[in-house]
């Protein structure tokens, strides 16, 4: 029997329960890991709150898609892994048909990548979504290239401070926003070239005062919402708006004005680089290049216990992290 976090009604933290399930062995395709360590992400929060892109099929449901440990078996038609092999898992399935929030699980081979030996666990389930969501957007997508400037809202998240590092690694300028001055010089510590404090600032007249009139080439956008219609006129000519988040829990309109200037607006998901295989291979190539050159670093905020995940649960629907929270797996 395995330790295995599940919910039998859609609801806040609470509903969470750390139950006995069993487990069997890896189907073609599949990979059995051991897990010690889990990234805790929003989708999460949202998925077992019933708000999420996609709704639970059946209960008890399960959660979780980023997580690192060890492989433990190997179902058939699956190469390039071994038994005893460090690796991590990252978004790229449904959670209505694999999860991670447990002590050992089986998961899709094709979400499953090495885990650069720069990483411990907790490092290893602190990386991926945010860098794969950050890079596919802005450099595989966007083409982010240096002298661009980049507008980051909810930089202080795990996404936020992944995009503050890889706009510095492509020589682009990373500008961050937050709230309240609380989170600013974090920001600034973390690369951030300038902050843009929104509850004290117009974003878009301090953006274009930064760039000398141009605007910025790219804002990523965690929060949607009605405040992209003041990002919008944050962006330059040609400009690019992605939305990968909806934080603000609001309609967000479509800012018709601005995008007939030739500016674009599209939605982001980390699954548009996760299920395409050579997405995800540039990606995971630039990330661990990063990584081995110590160019980046994933932030965690802090560290529960499988048994505290409620309390994980409470702490991630705060906001008030820097960062990625993880949860480690005591194996004993």
């Amino acid at each position: 029997m395995v330790k295995t976090v599940r919910f039998h009604e859609i609801g806040g933290p609470e509903v969470l329960r750390l139950e006995d399930v069993a487990i069997g062995a890896p189907g073609p395709g599949e990979l059995l890991i051991r897990v010690d360590a889990i990234g805790l992400n929003r989708a999460e929060v949202l998925f077992r709150g019933g708000n999420y892109i996609e709704t639970v099929k059946e209960f008890p449901g399960r959660l979780g898609a980023e997580a690192a440990g060890v492989v433990e078996a190997i179902g058939p038609q699956v190469t390039g892994f071994e038994i005893g092999q460090a690796i991590s898992v990252v978004p790229a399935f449904s959670m209505n048909d694999y999860s991670v929030y447990a002590e050992r699980a089986i998961v899709p081979a094709h979400a499953v990548l090495h885990r650069p030996e720069v990483l411990d666990a907790v490092g290893g389930a602190a990386v991926w979504m945010p860098y794969l969501t950050a890079h596919g957007a802005l450099v595989e997508i966007g083409g982010m290239r240096a002298g661009d400037t980049v507008v980051l809202t909810a930089a202080a998240s795990s996404v936020g401070l992944a995009a503050i590092q890889i706009a510095n690694r492509v020589g682009a300028i990373p500008i961050a926003t937050t709230r309240t001055r609380a989170k600013a010089e974090r920001l600034r510590e973390a690369g951030a070239a300038e902050v843009i404090v929104t509850d004290e600032e117009d974003v878009a007249e301090r953006v274009l005062a930064l760039t000398g009139g141009r605007g910025a080439e790219f804002v990523f956008d965690a929060i949607a919402g009605p405040g992209v219609l003041e990002l919008s006129r944050a962006l330059a000519p040609e400009g690019t708006l992605f939305i990968y988040g909806l934080l603000s829990g609001q309609d967000t309109p479509y800012p018709a004005m601005t995008t007939m200037l030739a500016r674009n607006m599209r939605g982001f998901t980390v699954f548009e680089t996760t299920t395409n295989p050579e997405r995800l291979r540039r990606a995971e190539a630039f990330i661990s290049s990063g990584l081995r050159s110590g160019a980046f670093a994933p932030l965690v905020d802090r560290v529960f216990d499988l048994d505290e995940i409620v309390e994980a649960h409470r702490y991630l629907e705060a906001g008030t992290q820097i960062g990625k929270i993880v949860v480690t797996v005591d194996h004993g």
